[in-house]
């Protein structure tokens, strides 16, 4: 892990002593402070974006017809004569 840290530096006296300067504020000019350098940071945005599919799908009706054939009899009824012929001989003469 990085931690944070400020620049040190050194000046010279006119005496011909070193001071270290450590802290936050080491530049000439009061107001104004070496930036410290930061460890960097990621944001991470996560997005939900919706698509819209459209599917087709063919429908085909299909319409059959049955027809059904219900079949019966009805009898007619017919009436017919004959006629049949017999001959009897009566043999008393024997002939």
């Amino acid at each position: 892990m990085y931690m944070n840290k400020s620049y040190e530096e050194t000046t010279m006296t006119n005496d011909g002593e070193v001071n270290y300067n450590t802290g936050a504020c080491c530049n000439p000019c009061p107001d104004m402070c070496v930036p410290v350098m930061e460890c960097p940071q990621e944001r991470v945005c996560h997005q939900q974006i919706c698509h819209d599919v459209k599917h087709i799908v063919p429908i085909n009706t299909r319409i059959i017809n049955h027809h059904i054939y219900r079949h019966y009899y009805e009898p007619v009824y017919t009436c017919c004569m004959q006629d049949e012929i017999c001959n009897v001989y009566d043999n008393k003469c024997n002939f």
